[in-house]
């Protein structure tokens, strides 16, 4: 009977503690504790309203939700990411019917980004990312096209932020 009860509080307590453990994913090192991120460049040629303002933005909040890395001014940043919109594409995704109208539209947002390690003086990347999102063209599509900017533009500044904090 003792048998019994010390293998159930031990796997219990086996339990409870690989519960406890915690890993936030992040693996940015120790000396890299801010970061700023300038207004990003729109060198697309497309001449989308507000695009390089809304990028900025929500890479700025993505950054500030993770908490890995605090954003900072220039001045006092560890580290700096600098990105550049290179590509605004958006093409028909799907076509229907007897008419061959198009439902579906894809937003593809490709951006040059580079990220220096300012304490160790050195580039730890300078290259370009790239994602989409898709939007139904057939009803409310100024507003739908509007959604789907703004998610690809999730889409592509958090496959930044995992970069940043998660390629080490």
């Amino acid at each position: 009977m003792k048998l019994i009860r010390n293998i159930v509080v031990i796997t219990i307590l086996a339990l409870l503690w690989s519960c406890s453990y915690s890993f936030t994913g992040s693996s940015v090192p120790l000396h890299l504790k801010t970061i700023s991120i300038p207004i990003v460049k729109d060198k697309s040629g497309k001449g989308e309203a507000n695009i390089s303002n809304d990028i900025t933005q929500n890479l700025i909040q993505q950054f500030t939700d993770d908490n890995s890395l605090q954003v900072t001014n220039a001045a006092n940043s560890d580290a700096v990411l600098s990105v550049s919109l290179v590509s605004f594409n958006e093409q028909t995704e799907v076509v229907s019917g007897e008419d061959e109208k198009a439902t579906d539209r894809k937003i593809t947002i490709t951006v040059q980004a580079l990220y220096k390690d300012l304490v160790m003086k050195k580039t730890i990347f300078d290259k370009r990312f790239s994602n989409y999102a898709t939007f139904d063209a057939t009803e409310q599509s100024i507003e739908n096209r509007q959604d789907a900017i703004k998610r690809a533009i999730e889409n592509v500044n958090l496959d930044l932020l995992l970069a940043v904090v998660a390629d080490w």
